[in-house]
């Protein structure tokens, strides 16, 4: 396990250095310039240029991405170009909004899908698997965005239940306000991942019913109820923990929609803010801890599973 951990530690650093070539060239041919946003229309060329020369926006690109790489090497991320803020300081103050809300978010899925998807599997074309099939149907084809429009309207403007956007209300600062602030984000996030475990856990209850040990635990007298929850769920979950790790890049891009439609202070809202002002180092630094996060993920997945299942782990 410990030759796995450090593996795949050492394939990050190339892999996260190819990241930032192909998100510093996608940036650099994408439309649009980041000087004009400090341009007034009395403005001479001149000054333009010494706009541009001060930001080292003049220089090729491939200079420019070998300054951001040595200032990189010394943990520095570069300035923002819009707000002239050090883009470290602005993510790390915007990252446990974010993670928050992620993991809020995975673990409510994981623990809606569990009893949702075995129910669904133990009662297979009966009304409890249609509902639960419908519902899974709805959540996968359902976009976020549409979603989350949808349950401001009910939640927030009709029924008044639930604020419609940012963490915190004005001049309150308490843990149930950014509870009540995260329970709409929380759940539309969730939603479209709910879907997916809940198939995933259902496909494989129907499998397990199957096998002969599930025979032998009806011979015993076990009933239906027990065989599910307590034996077909031990040989179901072992999967799940891999499809947590494959749901990672999903995860980020499902929290940069949600953050963005519910003005949720997060990394994802930061970046979308960021692309918007064409702020490159803003962009590359959200790039970078995106891929790291996705890194991350999938090499805890695969050390829980090690971890779950002794069989892995000894071949690894």
């Amino acid at each position: 396990m410990r030759q796995l951990i450090a593996r795949r530690l050492l394939q990050t650093i190339p892999l996260l250095f190819f990241v930032s070539i192909a998100c510093f060239a996608l940036v650099k041919m994408a439309p649009g310039d980041p000087v004009l946003s400090f341009v007034t229309p009395n403005m001479h060329a001149e000054d333009i240029e010494r706009i541009r020369h001060n930001l080292g926006l003049d220089k090729p690109a491939y200079v420019q991405y070998w300054l951001w790489l040595k200032e990189l090497f010394q943990g520095n991320l570069g300035y923002s170009l819009v707000n002239h803020q050090p883009v470290m300081d602005q993510i790390l103050d915007r990252l446990p909004a974010t993670a928050g809300l992620m993991g809020s978010a995975i673990l409510l899925a994981v623990l809606l899908a569990i009893p949702l998807g075995l129910t669904a599997g133990a009662n297979r074309d009966r009304w409890p698997d249609k509902l639960v099939n419908l519902f899974s149907y709805i959540g996968i084809s359902v976009p976020l965005f549409w979603l989350a429009i949808l349950l401001i309207y009910l939640f927030a403007i009709h029924l008044h239940w639930l604020p419609s956007m940012g963490m915190r209300s004005i001049g309150v600062n308490s843990a149930m306000d950014v509870l009540k602030h995260g329970i709409l984000p929380c759940v539309v996030l969730a939603f479209g991942f709910l879907s997916v475990y809940v198939r995933y856990i259902r496909s494989s209850t129907i499998g397990q019913l199957k096998e002969e040990y599930v025979q032998i635990q009806y011979a015993f007298g076990s009933t239906k109820k027990t065989i599910v929850f307590r034996h077909v769920m031990k040989h179901v979950l072992l999967p799940v923990i891999t499809l947590l790790g494959m749901s990672m890049a999903d995860l980020v891009a499902g929290a940069i929609v949600t953050e963005t439609v519910f003005s949720w202070p997060g990394i994802g809202s930061l970046g979308m803010t960021a692309v918007k002002g064409m702020d490159y180092p803003v962009i590359m630094g959200i790039t970078l801890f995106s891929a790291l996060f996705l890194i991350l993920g999938n090499l805890l997945a695969d050390i829980l599973y090690g971890l779950a299942d002794p069989r892995i782990k000894g071949a690894r």
